[in-house]
């Protein structure tokens, strides 16, 4: 094996990238207060082609000079909005067709494992403040709950972990 050089990766340029067929995900962060938690949400949704981020509340929002050592670049190829309320990306998003998830450890959640995305044309994903999670009068406007698995003693992740962990899974189904 060999590793393989930046000009081996044929990475597409930001025009190309603004041109590309999108993977039909937005990610929706409601009040994420780490700048390299958002960085590094926009680097996972470039790496996935995905259709963009919506940031809200008193999640911040580019540029910013934080956010950038974490996205490198990425908040220059990935579209993006904010809202200064969850509750209406979440209504704008499902207006628009999407079918709007909340990953949340949640009564009646679905287990990521076992979720089920192959009827769906487009799809959103709320991630929650690092302590606080999502809040419960967004949980209540989505139409359900996704929760990953973990069997340990902390019963959490990183944010930027599991939009990671989410992002793949979801997307391998839909491919």
């Amino acid at each position: 094996m060999r590793k393989l050089s930046m000009d081996e990766l044929n990475r597409k340029s930001n025009e190309e990238f603004k041109n590309a067929s999108k993977t039909p995900i937005v990610l929706v962060l409601d009040n994420i207060r780490s700048m390299n938690n958002i960085g590094s949400v926009f680097r996972t949704a470039d790496a996935f082609l995905l259709k963009g981020v919506y940031l809200c509340g008193v999640t911040a929002t580019p540029p910013h000079r934080e956010i950038q050592k974490t996205a490198l670049g990425a908040t220059e190829s990935v579209d993006w909005k904010h809202f200064p309320a969850t509750i209406d990306a979440v209504n704008d998003l499902k207006n628009d067709g999407f079918t709007v998830y909340a990953v949340e450890q949640a009564e009646n959640s679905t287990m990521l494992n076992a979720l089920n995305v192959s009827d769906k044309k487009k799809i959103a994903l709320v991630f929650g403040n690092e302590v606080s999670g999502v809040e419960q009068s967004v949980i209540d406007a989505c139409h359900g709950c996704i929760e990953i698995p973990q069997y340990g003693t902390k019963h959490s992740l990183n944010l930027a972990v599991s939009v990671g962990i989410v992002v793949w899974d979801i997307v391998m189904k839909l491919k």
